[in-house]
């Protein structure tokens, strides 16, 4: 369906706003970066870094290694890494040492055996790296906004509390976006953050310090939110596995900034990992009471399910081409399904996907039930204190006096630009896109889709093409359960991977798909191997 004359003013004053922004960013801007010298991560060099969580914890149950050599083990990467990546923004090594000796010592005094620990405490002694925009209880907890400096977490978010109740050990908290709305995590309280194959490279956001820090093997779990890809953008572009939930099923409180509108339901927290086996433990844990709503218990016979791909959205303006290598590796996993499972890999197309950002924009402004508005992203980058003015903030950002990002401000100016009445016509393709999309999934019914349309972009280029992150908006719009896998390296030595979706509700087709492909592709790849 063509554009209407409208869409297409709309389309070409988006695009000019985005290059006037990116323009003057790159000229009044210093660079960011890693530090002169080596442009490689160091290899990993120890085997425990080499494990995943579900055989750490096993090892650590049967004293065939001790919780403080693994935590020692991570701190010692960690502190190897940080400095090329800047991911952790503030770590509790400390705390986590003392924290490991007491795993130790109860394991030690346990007389149940190791069944009864693993049942009661599945992740005893396991490293944990966390999002800052989660509450962590005693650690910063200001998501990358200036005026929030000095705030403290006084609580812990539940899935937080969950996985430490499971026996998980909290080693720090990683770096986003400012106030977790840009597909780049930089802000100018904690600095920009690298991809670790490539430091000229973004991570992602908004849960970039997790994706970076977990892509270089300085943690083997971590935790995210999405909203709009802020757990798939990071682990496609640092090469590890991610998992964002049907909403509502995994506690979304105690994080900033919080959702309002009708944001709750379309954002979802989820596991991040380098080992696909993790992914599933980690969102029973988290998931908490609401466990119950999936079907994480049922054996799923990859043969049985309905298989299909989309290759892309079918040609949006807004958005950029899906490069050829990655419409080639998706090409390459359909082959490789129907190859080895025998099943048929059907290729489909939905015109309404090229509205995906135009539905993604417009949802994301719709009032709640009681008619309230959310809160004006203005008055977030204000918090705690007064509302910013953005027009005031890009002439500030002009003569370096700013404390917000180029990617904020230009947010807000295009706050200020929405228009009062969500477009009947976006509001009818996200109908129809709902209705055929939950039609062709059923319950049994798994969909590969682009996770971006390239491989990671160099710093600040996201600010050229903001609409790329249609790709993952798109599903959080649908409400539907997604796991993003990696499938190895590129042209440029940068990884590659696709989105694995499923019906609502249906998350455990997605993460036995991500086990396959784990197997097939080969998972996550150490960058600073040779």
């Amino acid at each position: 369906m063509a554009l209407t004359r409208l869409e297409k003013v709309q389309v070409w004053l988006l695009k000019a706003a985005t290059g006037v922004l990116f323009a003057l960013f790159r000229l009044l801007s210093p660079g960011g970066g890693a530090p002169a010298g080596r442009r490689k991560l160091p290899p990993v060099s120890s085997p425990l870094l080499l494990m995943s969580a579900t055989r750490l914890a096993n090892k650590i149950r049967r004293k065939e290694v001790s919780s403080v050599e693994v935590v020692r083990a991570y701190i010692h990467r960690i502190q190897e890494v940080n400095p090329f990546l800047n991911a952790v923004t503030k770590d509790r090594f400390d705390a986590a040492l003392q924290e490991a000796k007491q795993v130790d010592v109860l394991i030690e005094e346990e007389t149940g055996g190791e069944a009864v620990l693993e049942d009661r405490l599945p992740l005893l002694g396991v490293p944990l790296s966390v999002k800052e925009s989660f509450a962590l209880q005693g650690m910063p907890f200001t998501c990358g906004v200036v005026s929030r400096k000095g705030v403290v977490a006084t609580v812990d978010a539940p899935p937080v509390a969950l996985l430490k109740r499971a026996g998980a050990i909290p080693m720090g908290v990683t770096n986003t976006s400012e106030l977790c709305m840009w597909c780049e995590s930089n802000n100018h309280l904690h600095g920009i953050t690298n991809n670790p194959y490539d430091f000229d490279r973004i991570p992602g956001g908004s849960s970039g310090g997790e994706g970076s820090i977990l892509g270089g093997a300085g943690a083997v779990i971590g935790v995210g939110s999405d909203i709009g890809g802020s757990i798939r953008m990071p682990c496609f572009f640092n090469g590890i596995f991610g998992h964002k939930t049907t909403p509502g099923v995994v506690s979304i409180e105690n994080q900033f900034p919080v959702c309002s509108g009708r944001q709750a339901e379309f954002c979802s927290s989820g596991p991040m990992c380098r080992y696909a086996e993790d992914l599933l433990p980690m969102l029973r844990i988290m998931a908490g009471p609401n466990a119950g709503m999936l079907s994480l218990n049922t054996k799923v016979d990859l043969k049985k399910l309905r298989f299909f791909t989309i290759p892309h959205d079918g040609g949006s303006p807004m958005t950029s081409p899906v490069s050829k290598e990655l419409i080639a590796v998706q090409r390459k996993v359909a082959q490789r399904l129907e190859a080895d499972l025998g099943v048929t890999v059907q290729e489909v197309h939905f015109p309404e996907f090229r509205y995906g950002f135009q539905i993604w924009d417009t949802y994301m402004g719709l009032p709640d039930k009681e008619g309230k508005l959310p809160t004006p992203f203005v008055e977030l980058m204000g918090e705690p204190g007064k509302s910013t003015w953005p027009f005031w903030e890009l002439l500030k950002r002009m003569v370096g006096k700013s404390d917000h990002t180029v990617a904020a401000i230009g947010l807000a100016l295009l706050e200020k630009a929405h228009v009062t009445e969500p477009s009947a016509f976006i509001i009818q393709q996200k109908e129809r896109l709902q209705k055929n999309m939950d039609e062709l999934l059923g319950t049994d019914g798994v969909f590969l889709y682009p996770s971006h349309p390239r491989v990671a972009p160099k710093h600040h280029h996201p600010l050229f093409r903001p609409a790329d992150c249609a790709y993952t908006g798109i599903i959080n719009m649908l409400g539907l359960p997604v796991t993003q896998c990696p499938l190895g390296l590129g042209e440029e030595g940068l990884p590659l991977g696709v989105q694995v979706g499923a019906g609502k509700l249906q998350d455990h087709l997605t993460l036995e798909v991500a086990l396959y492909l784990e197997k097939t592709f080969g998972g996550w790849r150490d960058p600073g191997a040779n």
